[in-house]
């Protein structure tokens, strides 16, 4: 705990880096499914009618008892290897920005809505956990 990875895909998961950002970052469980882009697609039509394939999606609980999970995160395979490609860095580098992108907004953050808050929080924690800078510089289009 406090982070249940079902992965169904062949990408490599950076798992390690991933359980001690969930673990500094919340205490409660959190639910991280890694997807084909079929399926992240089919996901983002039925619950933000969008019809397309999208990188990271959040779904946070709505009731939040001491006990309850903080929800789940879905992250498109395809999209973490497109995205390292695209920005020139590693797949595990992309995987951990989606998951802390996916995972900020489980916590409560979002970019359509807020003035820069979630932005800026992305900065930090791309420092805090020895990303590379070139990942701020898309914190500005990161969609989800």
């Amino acid at each position: 705990m406090p982070i249940d990875i079902d992965n169904r895909t062949k990408l490599s998961v950076p798992e390690e880096r991933i359980r001690r950002i969930a673990e500094e970052m919340s205490d409660k469980e959190i639910e991280l499914l890694i997807v084909d882009e079929k399926s992240i697609t089919e996901l983002n039509r039925m619950y933000r009618n969008i019809d397309k394939a999208t990188d990271v999606l959040s779904f946070p609980l709505e009731n939040e008892g001491e006990h309850m999970p903080l929800g789940s995160i879905v992250v498109s395979a395809s999209a973490v290897v497109e995205g390292a490609k695209r920005f020139g860095h590693t797949t595990d580098d992309e995987f951990v920005l989606l998951f802390i992108h996916g995972l900020l907004h489980l916590l409560g953050y979002d970019h359509e809505t807020d003035n820069g808050e979630m932005r800026r929080e992305e900065e930090r924690l791309i420092r805090r956990y020895d990303l590379p800078e070139s990942l701020i510089v898309r914190t500005d289009t990161t969609k989800e």
